[in-house]
């Protein structure tokens, strides 16, 4: 499944109703927040992530993608134990890097979603651990095999939710 580059005149921008662009956020957020603590196995999901990819993508604004990102960052950060900010700014740079990309790219085929959700997962694996080791001092220590299987079941994950989310896309 190839992405393959559109011109500005081929871009399908999306908006959402005020239930979805703040229900499908407060969910992510709900079940970041209490699946991790019954079943373990969610530790590896960042819903919240994906959301603001989804969103970020399908926009296709810079301004909206860092806003969303920013904002649902920091309610996951109210919800953490983490220095506040630290998730909202990692966010940020996901969700304007994901808008800018959606608008140069088509990505609404299973491939391209799958490969730039695997990029801005690791993305903002990244920036997280610079953030959190070199400004923060916090002690992290990460294992790439972790990383990597964390990136790829998010990926598998955000494949089948953007296709469900697609389902509340209108266009502009």
């Amino acid at each position: 499944m190839p992405i393959t580059y559109t011109s500005n005149e081929q871009i399908e921008v999306y908006r959402f109703s005020i239930p979805v662009t703040i229900g499908v956020p407060i969910a992510a957020l709900f079940f970041q927040a209490f699946l991790p603590r019954h079943f373990p196995f969610f530790t590896y999901f960042d819903l919240p992530l994906l959301v603001v990819i989804f969103f970020a993508i399908a926009r296709r604004s810079q301004v909206t993608g860092l806003l969303t990102g920013a904002v649902i960052g920091l309610a996951q950060d109210a919800l953490t134990s983490q220095p506040i900010g630290l998730y909202s700014l990692t966010k940020t740079i996901v969700g304007y890097g994901a808008s800018s990309l959606g608008v140069k790219l088509d990505v609404e085929n299973a491939g391209a979603r799958f490969l730039v959700t695997l990029f801005f997962y690791l993305l903002h694996e990244v920036v997280y651990f610079t953030v959190a080791r070199g400004m923060l001092k916090m002690n992290m220590h990460y294992t790439w095999q972790h990383e990597l299987s964390s990136a790829v079941l998010n990926a598998v994950v955000a494949v089948a939710l953007f296709a469900v989310l697609d389902r509340f896309k209108q266009r502009t």
